[in-house]
């Protein structure tokens, strides 16, 4: 296997690693270790290009480096991406070798699923390193999407708590972008609540899905951000809050799972601009990573992970009331706290 390590002024290492017999071309971006390794989980997508790949591992890694820090696990940031469409190119050689690249790093680097690779594939990443989880055992840990979506759902109503005065999501409106394994549980999370969901999705199997079974109404993805919503969930792949969007929000309320919602920073005082609350990514859908920490450390109960959970809700309360003290849009503060975790890390060490 080749691997060259590729020069990111920032972060710890990103290295990019072929095997032309495996077909794999990949790389893991590791952001900060500081708390701890990086621990983020790996994406299987056919890239335009080798700097788009690039340019997105190293966004989702520094990313995890915040969600991480703030979810309250003894981990860095990291993040892996392998170019390559999940559906058509993916073979258990792949997978192979691309374990062998994880466990070339010794450590630095733990894995799991993200958008392509299933717990399958973790399984046979399990045969060759010891730096890969999200497998359910024994009823321990186990895929991280429902747990993501869970702390989506307490999110999005400390997110109506705070705009909207709700104590629950009855009768909220919300636009979900992206019904995957995700976006599929939050909705309907939020239909047994009593929400009214718009859904949309390039699967149109999955929107026919959440139709049936929650009584959703369909809308084109492009049309998902205007919908005439109180809340908008990004489920999908990031940035779709971006100039060309922000302008046709209805939302009050931006809650959802996917990762880099912000196509750029400035979008983050852009929504306080506009009166938008905004649930930063990396924190609302950290349960995800926060039960693979937990299963890496040993530390995975039922009951462990329904308070980390809850937590998730408590602390985009603090964030929100930090963001009205100060002024400052809620993705600052984030920012703020996560470094503040991360410097008292830093000074025990």
């Amino acid at each position: 296997m080749e691997h060259r390590e590729l020069p990111v002024e920032g972060w710890r290492k990103v290295v990019h690693f072929r095997d032309d017999d495996a077909n794999l071309n990949a790389i893991i971006s590791v952001h900060d270790a500081t708390l701890g390794p990086g621990c983020g989980g790996t994406r299987i997508f056919a890239y335009p290009s080798f700097e788009a790949g690039l340019e997105d591992v190293n966004k989702l890694s520094r990313g995890m480096t915040f969600k991480n820090a703030l979810g309250g696990i003894p981990f860095g940031g990291g993040k892996a991406v392998i170019f390559a469409d999940p559906k058509t190119e993916k073979t258990p050689d792949m997978i192979r070798a691309f374990a062998r690249a994880v466990d070339s790093l010794d450590g630095l680097y733990y894995t799991a699923e993200d958008s392509g690779v299933t717990e399958r594939d973790i399984e046979i990443m399990q045969t060759v390193t010891k730096y890969a989880a999200g497998i359910g055992k024994d009823g321990i840990g186990g895929n991280p999407s429902p747990f993501t979506a869970r702390g989506v759902w307490r999110g999005m109503q400390a997110g109506a708590r705070r705009v909207l005065g709700a104590d629950s999501l009855k009768d909220v409106r919300v636009s979900i972008l992206g019904v995957g394994a995700v976006g599929m549980e939050l909705a309907r999370l939020i239909h047994e609540e009593g929400g009214k969901l718009v859904v949309a999705d390039v699967n149109k199997d999955a929107v026919a899905e959440a139709q049936d079974r929650f009584g959703a109404q369909a809308v084109a993805p492009e049309e998902a951000a205007a919908a005439d919503v109180d809340v908008f969930a990004p489920c999908a792949l990031g940035g779709s809050i971006n100039a060309g969007s922000i302008g046709g929000l209805k939302a009050k309320i931006i809650a959802g799972a996917a990762n880099n919602q912000l196509a750029t920073p400035d979008m983050d005082l852009a929504l306080k601009e506009r009166g938008v609350l905004y649930a930063p990514d990396y924190v609302i859908n950290a349960a995800g990573v926060i039960s693979v920490g937990l299963e890496i450390l040993g530390d995975w109960t039922k009951q462990e992970m329904t308070r980390r959970i809850d937590l998730i809700g408590d602390t985009l309360t603090e964030i929100f009331r930090r963001a009205d003290e100060t002024g400052k849009p809620t993705g600052e503060i984030a920012d703020a706290m996560a470094l503040e975790v991360i410097a008292r890390g830093r000074d025990a060490a």
